[in-house]
C-alpha cells in the first residue's frame, strides 16, 4: 500500500504564509479618486500600518473620512512599484493617505483608530506581513499634526505591554499604488486574505 505524502510542516507554513499575506493581485479598481479641488478643501493624514488594503478597508469605514488613497512614502527610489516596495528594497513603506472632514473626524480620532487596528509594537511586521515595507508610521504633514502625533502615541503605550515602535517622520514624496490596489476589499472580499485577515478585524472594529 503506498503511503501519501503529506507537505512538510515547512512548507505548509509558507502556503498559509502566502494566503494571509499582502501579496495578491486582483481585480482592478475603478477610478474613484477625488479631484484636486475637492482634496484642496479637505486635510490629509498618512498613515504606515502593514498592509495598506488593511489599513483602508478600515478608515474607508470612517465617518468624515472622503477617500483613502494607497501608496507608498518613506523610501529612496522614485516612482517605486510595488514588486519593488515589496522586495523591501527601496526604503518605502505601504501607506494610506487619508483625505478627511476636520469639521466631522479630527486628526486625533483618526490616530485612535490607527493605534486600534494594527498591533505599534511589532517592529516592521504586522501578522505575516514582514519587512521594512511594513513598518508602523506616522507621517505627519504639519507642525501640529507632528505634536498631536507625538502625544497620542505617548497616550496610546498604555494600551500596550510592549514599547510602541511607530516612527513619527515629515511626509515625503508620496506615490499612489497600482491601480488594482486601490479598494481593494471593496472589490475582492472573496480573496483568502480578505477573508481571513480583513473582515476578521472589521468586525473585531465594528465596522462590518
Amino acid at each position: 500500500m503506498r503511503k501519501r505524502l503529506l507537505p512538510s510542516f515547512g512548507l505548509l507554513s509558507l502556503i498559509l504564509s502566502l494566503s494571509l499575506s499582502c501579496t495578491a493581485q486582483e481585480k482592478e479598481s475603478p477610478n474613484t479618486m477625488l479631484s484636486e479641488e475637492e482634496k484642496a478643501s479637505l486635510e490629509t493624514a498618512t498613515f504606515g500600518a502593514g498592509c495598506f488594503w488593511c489599513v483602508e478597508a478600515v478608515f474607508e469605514n470612517l465617518d468624515g473620512v472622503k477617500s483613502v488613497e494607497s501608496g507608498y512614502m518613506g523610501g529612496e527610489t522614485e516612482n517605486p512599484t510595488y514588486r519593488e516596495v515589496s522586495m523591501g528594497n527601496t526604503g518605502h513603506a505601504e501607506v494610506t493617505r487619508i483625505y478627511y472632514d476636520p469639521k466631522v473626524i479630527s486628526y486625533k480620532t483618526l490616530l485612535d483608530w490607527l493605534w486600534r487596528s494594527h498591533d505599534p509594537t511589532t517592529l516592521n511586521r504586522q501578522g505575516a506581513d514582514v519587512g521594512t515595507q511594513y513598518r508602523s508610521a506616522i507621517f505627519y504633514h504639519s507642525d501640529e499634526q507632528r505634536e498631536i502625533a507625538e502625544a497620542s502615541k505617548e497616550t496610546a503605550q498604555s494600551m500596550f505591554d510592549s514599547p510602541i515602535v511607530t516612527e513619527i517622520t515629515a511626509a515625503s514624496e508620496f506615490y499612489i499604488a497600482e491601480d488594482y490596489h486601490q479598494d481593494y476589499y471593496k472589490l475582492n472580499k472573496s480573496a483568502p486574505y480578505c477573508q481571513m485577515v480583513i473582515r476578521p478585524k472589521l468586525k473585531k472594529l465594528d465596522l462590518e
